[in-house]
């Protein structure tokens, strides 16, 4: 007897905490200047990123999640000026989902100043 389980391989996900660890070891011993901080910082998300064994998850409380996901093959796509049907093999892509704040914020009305000088 043979039982296939369908089930979903758990998602890394790395925090502010992993991402502080990170930062720390790097800038142990330098002087801190707001271009390195903010340069350590995003350095630091990228190794996380390029660390995704396919896919991985890092979670900002109250800022959002990047995720690093996998695309499935798509056999069957089509060549839009030839008309051909080609293979595009599945790759990983980026994903970004806001926080609650930040989602609150893009649902307000957007309401653009209109300058009349002319």
């Amino acid at each position: 007897m043979i039982i296939i389980m369908n089930y979903k391989k758990r998602v890394k996900t790395y925090t502010r905490k992993d991402i502080e660890e990170i930062i720390e070891s790097k800038l142990t011993g330098k002087q801190l200047t707001q271009k390195i901080i903010t340069d350590t910082f995003f350095e630091s998300l990228r190794e996380l990123l390029m660390k995704a064994d396919p896919v991985a998850r890092i979670e900002i409380r109250e800022f959002g999640v990047f995720e690093v996901k996998e695309t499935k093959p798509k056999p069957k796509a089509r060549n839009i000026k030839t008309g051909e049907f080609v293979y595009v093999p599945g790759r990983r892509k980026m994903h970004f989902k806001p926080g609650k704040i930040l989602k609150q914020f893009l649902k307000e009305e957007y309401k653009k100043e209109i300058n009349n000088d002319g």
